[in-house]
């Protein structure tokens, strides 16, 4: 789980610390993200649950973590979700992103699901993960999300 968590970390802190941090402020970071790490050390905890329809999958080098992608599925709906996806700065543009995503598409399918989606920011730092799911062949709606400091 160490690898897991490490990854998201360093994938998710420049949002949080830089992005989000920016454009929102310290009150409502600290109110909304104040706890970002320990957020997604809970995360990981129940992530992979086969029983109740959430999977991992992870992509290695070697013995090397290169990549992970999180999904659920809601049988009754026949959908599917990405919850979270994260690939190695360095393994970046290497087509690792794009089989894990296969690989997740795939399983969902064959679970029965007939539609998929993912969530994704509006702001500067997820401007590639935008990109790559509409390489993917997925259909933006775009979303707004506002926050105020009271």
């Amino acid at each position: 789980m160490e690898p897991l968590l490490e990854l998201t970390i360093v994938t998710f802190g420049p949002f949080y610390e830089d992005s989000f941090r920016s454009i929102v402020g310290d009150a409502i970071m600290a109110n909304q993200h104040g706890t970002w790490r320990e957020d997604y050390r809970e995360m990981w905890l129940g992530l992979h649950d086969p029983q109740n329809n959430k999977h991992v999958v992870v992509a290695e080098d070697g013995d090397t973590l290169i990549g992970f992608a999180a999904w659920q599925t809601n049988p009754d709906k026949r959908s599917g979700e990405i919850d979270i996806i994260a690939v190695a700065t360095d393994q970046r543009r290497h087509q690792v992103g794009t089989a894990l995503c296969t690989h997740a598409f795939e399983a969902m399918k064959q679970a029965g699901v007939e539609v998929v989606s993912i969530g994704t920011g509006g702001d500067r730092f997820h401007d590639a993960a935008r990109a790559f799911y509409a390489g993917l062949g997925m259909t933006a709606m775009p979303l707004v999300h506002y926050y105020m400091a009271l």
